[in-house]
């Protein structure tokens, strides 16, 4: 034997001293194998609708209220079947509607109870006793273990029944059903996987990624606008103006002041002193309220010229970013109030342009500088960002490849002709999965770099470019038209050429060379993505390239239903195959906990397996299986007196 592969092995012998112990740890890994692969659930474009990403990750896209239909069938009434699932749901606020219906809380405490077990028992029965034993509520972990554990024999009949007569007792029973219930929510989904996009557009992002943060076992995979806020954080000033345009155009400000700490009254003040005869037509928020428009509307177009400014510098600092074309102030015939684009004149919707100098369109005034100074101060010391960010940074990735699945956010940058589009970074050329790779040790450095000055800007650049750039992975279009989408009325101006990965996702044959670009097996692998709202309503097919692509992005975002007709895709990956769900609006909380009404869903099968997968079939399983060679290795060791055994 080796030297290094007997140091290897004396190390492993320390967690496994004996000849027993190392058959229990090969004993226990093998029998894991055979266990049911765990649901994983896939997630995208969230954008802000927490209550709608809330309540999908309470009913695990409908997975829980499949598993109360297969335990209950036609012996359970429906209505019965509504209410257990809501309990499980929302059990605190359910059983407090409850109690305010029924005086004697007794005998539905104890029914209810005894459905729960049930239905924890069916959730729980794919992993180990110590995997469920490790997500017991602590509160209450021996006794759910016990009633777990016991099939109501006529010999422990009287014991179950002690045991949840004394919790109800206790005045402890809707503590327990709770939970029982959050219990049967963390066992339902083994694997959480965010496709991309927590951010911007919706109200409540804040809340999403502080539901994330306390989730058993999440990934995520960086979006555009969460790379945006990411940017922001690190303090690259185009990505902070950006970040406040984008707040400012959905009247969601609030997040910035209330949640994260910004401090936004120096920007108010400038842009009502500014901009205070000026109606700002082009920069009336989306929703506002009436009373919010004239302010609101003043500080959007403030920081809207602020960012142009900015972007402007950048550009010209970064030639090698080519995106000249985003040069526009330059481009502006102050006196006749006029833009060149592509060597034509188009007239301007707005012309009120007190704070650039048509000499130097590109240079902040000395306020706006100092605004943007300010604003960058409260983005790199507010506590609650940072937090957030770096959680963002701990779990995320611009790719994951899990269980034979390449999950991206937006698309792999490809030319016309399938080939992989070549990036310059840093005296390196990259395309395909080195391209990602490199993209998200630049992003960490980014952020992460405290003490090199100049490359940290350097990185911080590269960041926003992921926001905007032709090139952008995560964009994954030639050019943001956000100068032509407020200035000009020419809808030929406004469109946004996709990258060519958008018209060539349907072809396998393509689909097939990103799968051996990323090292996966083409006959059982599948492309999930997002970014792109699929537009159902129009016949648009999520499922691309015969099964193989999957694009998720349905409509979380309000702002993009109308166009979808639906509101959101979710998927679901479990031991049977792959099952898309698509959702209709989750408007009110409260009306689905008093009425029992959960989403409407609707479910589309996309591959059932003829043998169920299990473990084995699983990236877990591939490591287990590393780990019983290498305990057979040390099991030998022993057996043949190169290692002793305790």
């Amino acid at each position: 034997m080796d030297n290094d592969k007997l140091k290897f092995l004396k190390l492993l012998s320390k967690s496994f001293p004996s000849i027993a112990s190392t058959s229990a740890e090969i004993i226990n890994l093998k029998s894991i194998l055979n266990l049911p692969k765990g649901t994983e659930h896939f997630l995208t474009d969230i954008h802000g609708e927490y209550k709608a990403f809330n309540h999908v990750l309470r009913n695990g896209s409908g997975v829980i209220r499949d598993k109360i239909d297969d335990i209950y069938g036609d012996s359970l009434e429906e209505d019965l079947k509504k209410q257990l699932a809501t309990v499980i749901y929302y059990p605190e606020e359910k059983i407090n509607l409850i109690q305010k219906q029924i005086e004697n809380m007794k005998p539905w405490y104890k029914i209810t109870i005894l459905r729960l077990i049930e239905v924890c028992r069916i959730v729980s029965s794919k992993y180990t006793d110590s995997k469920v034993r490790k997500a017991l509520p602590s509160d209450f972990a021996y006794t759910i273990q016990e009633l777990l554990h016991e099939k109501y024999s006529d010999d422990k009949k009287d014991y179950v029944k002690n045991i949840i007569d004394t919790i109800i007792e206790l005045d402890m029973a809707k503590e327990f059903i709770v939970a029982m219930s959050e219990l049967i929510q963390r066992l339902t989904i083994d694997v959480l996987h965010i496709v991309g996009d927590i951010y911007d557009r919706g109200p409540q992002p804040h809340l999403i990624v502080d539901k994330l943060m306390q989730h058993h076992n999440v990934d995520i995979q960086w979006g555009n606008h969460d790379m945006l806020w990411m940017t922001a954080a690190a303090g690259q000033k185009c990505a902070i103006a950006n970040v406040v345009r984008i707040s400012s155009r959905y009247s969601n400000t609030d997040i910035l002041e209330d949640v994260y700490g910004i401090n936004m009254l120096p920007l108010a003040r400038f842009a009502l002193n500014t901009y205070s005869k000026d109606p700002c037509t082009s920069f009336i928020p989306k929703e506002a309220k009436d009373s919010d428009i004239s302010l609101m509307s003043k500080v959007h177009k403030a920081i809207s010229i602020i960012q142009f400014k900015i972007e402007g510098q950048v550009i010209k600092n970064n030639p090698k970013f080519n995106m000249e074309s985003r040069l526009l102030l330059d481009k502006i015939d102050y006196t006749k109030g006029t833009v060149k684009i592509n060597g034509v004149d188009y007239p301007l919707t707005d012309t009120n342009f007190p704070t650039i100098d048509p000499k130097d369109p590109y240079k902040l005034t000395d306020e706006e500088d100092e605004i943007l100074e300010k604003l960058k101060q409260s983005f790199i010391h507010s506590e609650k960002l940072q937090r957030h960010v770096k959680f963002l940074f701990s779990k995320g990735s611009m790719f994951l490849k899990y269980n034979s699945n390449l999950l991206f956010h937006g698309c792999i940058p490809v030319d016309k002709d399938k080939n992989f589009t070549k990036v310059k970074l840093f005296d390196k050329i990259l395309s395909g999965k080195k391209y990602l790779e490199e993209i998200d040790r630049i992003c960490r450095e980014g952020f992460f770099n405290k003490t090199d000055k100049k490359m940290k800007e350097i990185c911080m650049d590269i960041m926003w470019y992921l926001w905007c750039g032709e090139y952008s992975p995560l964009f994954g279009k030639d050019a943001m038209k956000t100068f032509e989408r407020y200035f000009t009325t020419d809808k030929e101006l406004h469109k946004e050429n996709k990258n060519p990965y958008y018209s060539l996702y349907e072809d396998q044959e393509f689909i097939n060379k990103i799968f051996e670009e990323f090292g996966l097996d083409p006959e059982k692998s599948h492309i999930i993505n997002g970014h792109m709202p699929v537009k159902e309503k129009r016949g648009e097919s999520p499922i691309k390239a015969n099964k193989k692509l999957i694009v998720i992005d349905g409509g979380f975002s309000k702002a993009y239903q109308k166009e979808t007709g639906i509101a959101g895709y979710t998927l679901i990956y479990n031991s049977y195959g792959l099952k898309l769900v698509s959702h209709q609006p989750f408007e009110d909380v409260n009306t689905a906990i008093a009425k029992c009404i959960d989403i409407h869903s609707s479910t589309r099968i996309i591959k059932r397996v003829l043998e169920r997968k299990t473990v084995r079939d699983t990236d877990i399983g591939e490591d287990i299986q590393k780990q019983i060679e290498d305990l057979y290795e040390l099991l030998n060791a022993y057996k043949r007196g190169f290692i002793k055994s305790k």
